[in-house]
């Protein structure tokens, strides 16, 4: 199987539970999937699943958690890096709907959470390493006092790129009826959201 950024610790009994929860999540999100069908992917019974995981929203959380953990690190060290800006960007972009497109449902977890449980989620899901934006501010300060592109706030950039990154996968239903896609022609759409994107916001930064 295909290596995933969500990684169970624990036995290979619950590393097969994190690969099957991942698939069945993947494919029909939290509300979609049940818990016989990931045991099922897991080739386990349904009595050992609930001895690991008590609950369907116990074990979306714990996979949601780990996908977080792996990603958050990996976004870190582009935001802090010392690429040029116009590279920055573009990596920041191919990672950031990379690990959405791998794992659709994070986006709507992270949404509910925050709604739901925002303390919890701050203090309990999100890893104590989060990238610091401000090495990314600084640099496009920089680059606007060196004329190199137009006076932007920083922190409207960083969520408009954010922005334009996730809206697709949120809404992927509304946008299937409204473009009259079909799957298959979605998922080559997300896919040409990274350079899409990237030209979209390079070209609104030309001073």
């Amino acid at each position: 199987m295909a290596k995933r950024e969500s990684q169970a610790p624990g036995d290979s009994t619950e590393q097969k539970i994190f690969d099957a929860a991942h698939e069945v999540f993947t494919q029909k999100g939290m509300d979609g999937a049940t818990m016989q069908e990931i045991a099922d992917h897991a080739g386990i019974n349904k009595a050992l699943l609930h001895y690991y995981y008590r609950t369907k929203e116990k074990l979306y959380e714990s996979v949601a958690r780990a996908i977080i953990g792996r990603a958050i690190p990996a976004i870190r060290q582009i935001i802090e890096s010392e690429l040029p800006l116009e590279e920055k960007i573009r990596r920041f972009i191919d990672a950031y709907i990379g690990i959405i497109s791998r794992n659709p449902f994070i986006p709507l977890f992270i949404i509910s959470e925050v709604n739901k449980h925002p303390e919890r989620f701050i203090n309990s899901i999100l890893p104590s390493d989060l990238p610091k934006p401000q090495f990314f501010f600084n640099q496009v300060e920089a680059e606007i006092a060196a004329g190199r592109i137009r006076p932007v706030r920083p922190q409207h950039l960083i969520v408009n790129v954010i922005s334009m990154c996730v809206f697709p996968f949120v809404g992927k239903p509304m946008m299937r009826m409204l473009l009259g896609m079909s799957s298959g022609e979605m998922r080559v759409f997300l896919e040409e959201r990274k350079e899409e994107v990237t030209q979209f916001v390079m070209a609104a930064l030309r001073p």
